[in-house]
This record gives structure tokens, sequence and C-alpha cells, in this order.
């Protein structure tokens, strides 16, 4: 990888944009080197081999305090090997392309797997799960960004935050970063492609001051198309107005209360979920939800998709990272689940199929119900509205969750007052039980889409 750093003192004026004569994002050539690759371990002896190969670029920058603080402009590059001699499996990489690079990563593969032990579940994907037709998701949407441009773009940002409330009294800055790059995978059962993806994002954080107290909040807008990012303006004027509404905040009594978790935290109920209904959780029978295929889990109100075929969403892909395809799915259907989440490792373990989800879950969508989270606090009427959560508190092998938050303490279904340095806690299970309504203030940053969620009862261990 090479970095190029630029202090606030460094020349100001040198262009860095994110283009290459040389065409770093060539699929056939890349392609040429997955090949040689596999070729290269199969003369070596290997009865299978998978291979992938990316190359990325990006340009980041950041603004504080009205000076260019960091200009970063990277360019990275890796190649993996996995082979396989009958079930023993060794794996290598590097970022050199070169031929000779090549064959000595293959070669420190194969004497890996010369040297492990047999595992009857290791092996490729099954060979008619591979992706056949692959879909153009609308992915690429590269960004001719210049430094001068994404800094005016971060200062504009951060200038209208600090603008908007005079108890804004610093910044941790206003950042731009735009990055590209492509994936290629291929393995000895005839698969080989490759595609190009682009991540754009703009971010602004602030430190507010009232009665020697300070706050600390922020915004970020990302998408894969920068022309649909949130104008500076927009994510600085929210960010302060975000820092701001933290000010004055007291102390919660310890109590049981209703929850309304923002969209943004909800999101991290999901990950917890997504934990626990993972293969290699269930396999090693270290979940929450153990064994709970076909068991309900949550309200029969509640669906769980997934979509990964959306143009141009964060989350979607034609495959997996095993080149399984990717299809649509419910893991959860009227409150019961309905899948696990499976690689080809773990569905073999659990003498089941891939469900494409090496490497992840692709745009999970929770279905919303069509009220406003202003509606949901009406509905609370008398609770917290929880704007952060933090620490490590969630054991996803019994469910137990305590987490410190902060957030808002409302009665007559309005906000009164900010609240902190307080803990949730519950179960896991309890909480998906208890889901009772999510808002339609999707939170479509990311390949978990999620409103609002209002929870029946959680404990708050305060003051």
């Amino acid at each position: 990888m090479s970095r190029l750093s630029s202090s606030p003192n460094s020349d100001q004026n040198s262009s860095l944009k994110m283009t290459d004569s040389s065409d770093p994002y060539n699929s056939e050539k890349l392609k040429t080197i997955v090949t040689d690759l596999l070729q290269e371990a199969t003369a070596q002896g290997a009865s299978a081999a998978e291979a992938g190969l990316s190359v990325e670029s990006g340009l980041s920058v950041t603004v504080r305090m009205g000076d260019v603080e960091t200009i970063e402009h990277n360019r990275d590059k890796g190649l993996g090997i996995t082979v396989y001699f009958g079930n023993r499996k060794g794996s290598a990489s590097t970022s050199d392309f070169s031929l000779k690079a090549v064959k000595e990563t293959v070669k420190a593969a194969c004497d890996i797997a010369r040297y492990t032990e047999d595992d009857p579940y290791a092996g490729l994907p099954d060979e008619k799960m591979m992706a056949k037709d692959i879909l153009n998701l609308d992915l690429y949407h590269p960004w001719d960004v210049s430094a001068e441009q994404a800094i005016a773009l971060a200062k504009e940002c951060e200038d209208v935050a600090r603008a908007e409330d005079k108890r804004i009294i610093n910044s941790e800055g206003g950042s731009v970063s735009s990055h590209s790059g492509i994936r290629v995978y291929g393995n000895t059962q005839g698969f080989l492609d490759g595609y190009n993806t682009s991540r754009h994002s703009m971010s602004c954080t602030m430190i507010a001051e009232q009665d020697n107290a300070m706050q600390r909040d922020y915004w970020y807008s990302i998408n894969r198309d920068a022309s649909k990012l949130e104008a500076p303006a927009e994510i600085g004027k929210h960010a302060a107005q975000r820092t701001v509404s933290r000010l004055g905040a007291k102390h919660m009594p310890t109590c049981q209360t209703p929850v309304i978790f923002k969209a943004e935290v909800a999101k991290g109920l999901l990950s917890h979920l997504l934990a626990g209904i993972r293969g290699g959780a269930q396999y090693r029978k270290a979940t929450f939800l153990l064994d709970h295929l076909g068991k309900q889990i949550f309200p029969e109100h509640i669906r769980l998709d997934e979509r990964p075929h959306i143009k141009g969403a964060l989350g979607s892909a034609p495959y997996d990272n095993e080149g399984v395809i990717t299809t649509a799915h419910d893991l959860i259907t009227d409150g019961v689940l309905q899948s696990y989440v499976l690689d080809s490792y773990a569905a073999r373990r659990l003498d089941m199929q891939s469900t494409g989800n090496a490497g992840g879950v692709h745009n999970l969508y929770i279905n919303h119900d069509d009220v406003s989270l202003e509606t949901m606090l009406k509905e609370m009427d008398k609770g917290l509205l929880i704007t952060e959560v933090m620490g490590q508190g969630v054991n996803t092998v019994t469910g137990d969750y305590s987490r410190g938050a902060s957030g808002f303490w409302v009665e007559n279904g309005e906000i009164q007052y900010p609240v902190e340095e307080f803990t949730l806690a519950s179960r896991l299970q309890d909480m998906f039980m208890g889901l009772q309504r999510i808002g339609n203030d999707l939170d479509m940053r990311g390949g978990v889409i999620t409103g609002s969620w209002l929870i029946d009862n959680m404990t708050v261990a305060g003051s």
C-alpha cells in the first residue's frame, strides 16, 4: 500500500485525482492473474483451488477548525490463494502481482496444506450453486474529485456546522472520502468474474459547551454515487443540531421503561441477531439462538429479508465471496426464523446448503410500519429515546444485553430533555419479542436497513 499524507503546511495546490493512465481496474488483466494463480496451484499438485484479487484507490481529506488537517491518497492491492489437497487446506496472500510472487504464494499455500489435518467439510462451494449469468447492479460510480475540491466540500460542511449555534466551540472536523476498486474471484470449477465498486462519503463531528459541560455528536452521508450524497451544508447543520440538542443532559433514575432505539442505533440490534444466526455460531453451539430454525423469535408482524440485487445499493452483490449466487430470501417470516446465514463450510457442518452469505449479508431489510418517529414517541407516551449506545456489554452466547447509553427522556409523547450516563439492560430474546413498532425513518446508509424500534420494556440502571 502506498499513502501520501499532507500536513496543513504542505503544498495544497497539487491536484490529487483518482485517475491512473495505467488503468488499475483492467478486469481482463486481473482475471489473467487469477487464472495464472489457479493454473499454478494445479501444477503444484492441488486437487482444487480458489483465488481472489482486489485493487482499490481512494482520496480522503479532513478539515478541522477551517484548516486542512490531512490529505491521504491511498492505493491498495492484494491477492490470496486457497488450495486443497483432498480435504487438507492451505492459504497464502501477497500484494506483489509479479509472476515470481504468484508462484511463491501458491507454493506457500501448498506447503501449508500438506501439513494441515484432514477436514471433511473443507472444499470449494457446490458447483451447481455458482453464479452463472452475472447481473450488472450499477455499483461503480467513480468520482473524479481533486484534493482541492474535496477540501472545499469538507470546509463548507464544517463552516456551516460551526456557524449553526454559538455553543459550538470546537470541531473534530469535516471529512470527505472517495474510494473505488475491483475484486476478481475465480476457482478451479471454472468460475471467474470481477466487478468494480465505488463508495463515497462526507461527515462532520462537532463539540458544544454549556455550563462547563461539553457534548459531541456527528452526522454523515454515504453512497456509491457521489451525486446522491447529502449536501455539505445539510450534513453540517444536522451534525450541529444533534450536538447542541445533547447539552444540559440529566441523569436517569433506575427504572423499567419502554425504549425507542433510533434507526441508526437499531441497526446494532440486527447485527446481534446476525451474530446469533451465523453458521459458525450454530455449529460451534455458541449462540443464544442455537437450533432456533423454525422457532418464533420476533412478534408475528416482523419479517426480515435479504435483497441482494437492488441496483446501486451499498449492500448489493451478484454473488458472495465464494462465487455462490446471491438470492432474495426471507430470514424471518411472521416472526419465525426461516434461515441461518451460511457460507459453504458452515453449511456442510450443519448439513445444509450455502445461503450465498460468504462475506456477510446483502441489503437486509426489516419490514416497517407506516408511522413516523414522532408518532412512535406519542404512542410510547413516556420512556426513553436512545440515540447512542456504548461499551461491549452484549453476550451473543447467552443473549444478555447491558450497554451504556444516552438519549432523551420522553413524557406525554414529546421529548423533555437529554439524558446520559445510564445503562440499558435486558436479554436480546426479550428485546426481539418485545418489538412493538418499527418506524418509517429508514436509515439506508449500509447493507442493513431499518427504521427506529419501539421495545415494550427495558431496565435502566441509573443514579
